[in-house]
């Protein structure tokens, strides 16, 4: 586990956090599919959706090379509110010119321990099987109170290192049934990224990045890079 100090990098507003974030996304994955003829992110609901709707037409690559995985979904129909591959289908097909096969989505019409089980044998197609996976890039959200993926505070799957992705079905948010990728994965990423707009996320940036609580957003710790943008308001509670 890295043992350095998140970067952490505060934009004036939400547009030019959309910017960084994409500048940020283009740099990866050009250098990825310089050297490995692949790039290999993975996503997160919330308002990363928003953020790359807007940020990613912007981007010049080689938008064949790119695959787009999950970090975490909900075990619910592709068509639900809910569910994370079906708000990025829509955000981003027809805006930029990536096809439905690029993203490995899971397969919701599973249980969520039969979905996590699919999921790594369809991981195991892009990265080696007998060592942990490494993505290029990891873009990850922090809830209320402090989860990322879908790895909750005190929940006992926070000491999953056995398995790269592992099933939920006693989510404390809604839906209940889940798969989420575990720390040992998250960690071993080349670089994790958190976007964050808006003062509803001052006080979490505070708890994870100044009180440095133990929360599991804060147990983000990869051997590469971690990077934080915020906006302003995102960012109230840094020390200047």
């Amino acid at each position: 586990m890295s043992s350095e100090a998140p970067t952490i990098v505060v934009v004036k507003d939400e547009g030019e956090l959309v910017a960084k974030l994409a500048s940020v996304i283009e740099e990866a994955a050009n250098k990825s599919i310089e050297q490995e003829e692949i790039f290999k992110i993975g996503l997160s609901g919330g308002s990363l959706i928003k953020f790359l709707e807007k940020g990613l037409p912007d981007i010049k690559t080689d938008w064949s090379k790119w695959r787009f995985f999950f970090c975490d979904e909900r075990i619910v129909p592709e068509e639900s509110s809910d569910s994370t591959y079906g708000a990025y289908k829509t955000a981003l097909i027809g805006k930029v010119p990536i096809t439905e096969d690029q993203f490995i989505s899971v397969n919701t019409d599973l249980t969520a321990e039969a979905a996590a089980k699919d999921y790594i044998q369809k991981l195991a197609v892009f990265f080696s099987p007998d060592c942990l996976p490494k993505f290029h890039m990891l873009l990850l959200g922090v809830g209320p109170d402090g989860h990322t993926c879908s790895l909750f505070p005190n929940h006992n799957l926070l000491e999953e290192t056995t398995v790269w992705v592992a099933p939920i079905t006693n989510s404390p948010k809604p839906p209940p049934a889940r798969i989420t990728l575990t720390f040992p994965v998250l960690n071993n990423a080349e670089c994790c990224v958190f976007a964050m707009a808006g003062a509803g996320k001052a006080d979490m940036v505070k708890r994870i990045l100044v009180d440095k609580e133990n929360l599991p957003a804060g147990r983000v710790q990869p051997e590469g890079t971690c990077l934080w943008i915020l906006d302003e308001a995102a960012g109230a509670y840094l020390k200047k």
